[in-house]
Formats: C-alpha cells, structure tokens, sequence
C-alpha cells in the first residue's frame, strides 16, 4: 500500500470531507478521490461511504493500522536522518506536564551546558505526543510520567522503536481541598472514593481508564470536570477549589495551605517517571539519562 494514499485515506475520515482533505493535503478534490478509489481497488473493498463521508467496516479496520503504519514510516526516516547527520550541538527534550519537576529541568540543562549545546528547547506536550515525537526525531529525548503499582512498569503511550528508562519515583497521593471531610485522613483506599467525584485530566494527571483499572471489579469513579490542558497549576487550582479529586506525586501538593495530599494505600500507587529515548541519538542524551537515573 502507497503510504501517500494511506495518509489521503487517514485525511478524508478525519476532517469527514474531500474537499477539507484536498484543501489540507494541497491536492485538487478530484485527485482526493482518485486516490481513495485507486486504495480501494487495490485492497477490492469498498473504504469510505461516501454520502455522509465515514469508515465502511474494511475503512474502519485499515483506519486501525494506518496510524502505526504512518508512524513507523515517519520512525524509520528520522532514523536515517540521525545516523547521517552526527551531532548538530542541538537538542530538543519533550516533557508531560508533572514529568517536569525542578529536579529532571535542572539535570538537562547541566547536561546539556556541558555538553556544548547551543541550541537548547523544552516542549511541554502529552504523553503520546512525547512518544511519536521521540519515534520521529522532532525530539530527541522525551520525559513522560504515570501512576503505577511499586512493581509494575509505567504504561506510557509506547511507539516504534521507543525504549523508556525509569528515572524517578515518589509516592502518589490523592489531592483535596483542605476543607475536604477526608483531608484528616493518614491513607485513603482508591475502592473508598467510587463515590466521589474527579477531575479527568488526562494529559496531566491519571486518566479515569487507568484508574477504573486499578479499582477493578465493582464500581466505576465518577467524572465531574474534563480538563484540557497541560498546566499543573491550572490542574492544582481545579482540585483545591473543591471541582473535584485527582492524583498527585506527593511533592506536588506539600507545602500548600488549601490542597492536602493523602496518600494511597490501596492500592498502594508510586508517581514514576521514564525517559523515552530511541538507539541512535546524539551522545548527550545517554549523558542525560545517566545523570537522570
């Protein structure tokens, strides 16, 4: 399969349109639709209904894999990029929001400084966006973070090629507001709180999914805010003032007058810390993981 059709394909069901898909890629509508019909005669099934414009069930089932498939194209060519190319004296770090602790900042930039780089960025992003980014090459060494049992590995947004390296791990706690009837508490069970509400911020703190998994049978927590942003402090704002509960490392809600961490007993639950890094990448970013570590 022609990933430049692939990539028309993807286009067409994302915006629902060929005409939005043509304007995007640049290409005329009619060019769109020839290639949409020339992916289809070589897959010889129908892709995209046409009047409304969605995923047949074949559509829907090559949309599954056209993601990766475009990943892996886009993985292998940084690749290649990186192993003709020999240092440049630059390096791009992507961040999650609470991966970016004072201590993982400080470190890269030491690094970095002594490394001789010249041309030094910082990109605060989500947990996919690390991973795809460090796949491609538009990063060079991504930071993510998660909540996970003390023995089990982190379950970040994994990509081809993307190999992740533990390098920090504190407690989790549960954030309330200090006038919450449960801030009192020495430990809380996550099964205790089904019936209270929380705040889904998924690109910053836990995502619901991965919380009703750790709860397991029974119960499902309740969602009373969607927050979409990348901003502790907006995060942290949201939770003292009551919106709703969240997860935090602990070091993350010390030190504050109207938010109290308490922490998880069960299950007992660690704030982790992994850098995303691929094989082939400038020699600052072994130096980074080893200083990290």
């Amino acid at each position: 399969m022609d990933p430049r059709l692939l990539q028309t394909f993807s286009t067409v069901l994302t915006l629902g349109s060929f005409s939005a898909a043509a304007r995007e890629l640049g290409y005329t509508q009619s060019a769109v639709s020839q290639q949409i019909a020339s992916l289809e005669g070589e897959l010889g099934a129908e892709l995209i209904h046409r009047r409304p414009v969605g995923p047949t069930e074949a559509g829907a089932r090559l949309l599954d894999h056209v993601a990766p498939i475009l990943l892996r194209i886009d993985a292998a060519r940084a690749e290649v990029r990186r192993a003709g190319s020999g240092s440049t004296g630059r390096l791009t770090v992507g961040v999650c929001p609470l991966a970016a602790t004072a201590h993982t900042l400080r470190v890269t930039g030491e690094v970095a400084r002594r490394a001789g780089v010249h041309e030094f960025t910082v990109r605060t992003l989500p947990r996919r966006a690390v991973a795809e980014g460090v796949a491609t090459g538009t990063l060079d060494l991504g930071l993510v973070d998660g909540f996970a049992l003390p023995d089990d590995p982190l379950r970040p947004a994994r990509t081809a090629g993307v190999r992740g390296v533990p390098v920090g791990r504190e407690p989790a706690v549960v954030a309330l507001p200090s006038t919450h009837p449960l801030a009192h508490r020495t430990g809380l069970r996550l099964a205790d709180l089904v019936d209270a509400r929380w705040i889904d911020a998924p690109d910053v703190g836990a995502p619901p999914a991965d919380l009703r998994a750790l709860v397991g049978d029974g119960p499902q927590l309740r969602v009373a805010l969607r927050y979409d942003g990348l901003d502790v402090r907006t995060y942290t704002e949201l939770l003292a003032g009551g919106q709703g509960l969240g997860l935090l490392p602990r070091s993350v809600a010390a030190g504050r007058r109207d938010l109290v961490g308490v922490p998880v007993t069960a299950p007992e639950l660690t704030h982790r810390i992994e850098a995303l890094r691929v094989a082939g990448g400038p020699p600052v970013v072994d130096d980074l993981i080893a200083s990290l570590t």
